[in-house]
């Protein structure tokens, strides 16, 4: 398997961004971007698999991300693969389009690295599109050939799944 995609399969962790002061005129904006965090905050939680991979424009083989289980809590993640556990933060930025994330790793393999991601939350699918070179965060969902663009996609394990 390859090593930057273990990595970045092992990424991942999580605070809320601020919304920031807002003037009067835009206190409802202030307000549903707010919701929005919220909302993505509590929906995220978790556990995850990942169900497909593309990393510099080409599939990933399933075997690849198999073993992988994502934990997600209020503050942090917690990322195995291969028995090799990575641990870190995330935060999440709802009021960015598309949605954005910064991933900081803490503990493992991605230690002292943070990732800048994109995402998207549908119900019990999360997709991520990470910039494994650290640098500018990716502008929509596609993993493109030259690049470190690492797209997956995440379901929702149940409770029973999780461990």
């Amino acid at each position: 398997m390859p090593k930057v995609f273990l990595c970045c399969m092992l990424i991942f962790g999580m605070a809320i961004v601020a919304c920031g002061e807002k003037n009067d005129e835009n206190k409802q904006d202030a307000s549903s971007d707010s919701a929005a965090m919220a909302g993505d905050a509590e929906a995220i939680l978790g556990s995850w698999k990942p169900v497909k991979a593309e990393l510099a424009g080409k599939p990933m083989p399933d075997a690849a991300f198999q073993s992988i289980r994502l934990k997600l809590d209020q503050t942090n993640y917690e990322a195995i693969a291969g028995g090799k556990p990575d641990r870190g933060t995330y935060v999440l930025d709802a009021t960015t389009t598309p949605r954005s994330m910064t991933i900081t790793g803490t503990e493992g393999p991605n230690l002292g690295k943070s990732i800048p991601a994109i995402y998207e939350l549908k119900t019990d699918t999360l997709r991520i599109c990470y910039n494994l070179a650290g640098e500018n965060r990716p502008s929509d969902f596609s993993s493109i050939a030259g690049t470190q663009l690492l797209l997956v996609t995440y379901i929702r394990l149940n409770e029973s799944e999780g461990d």
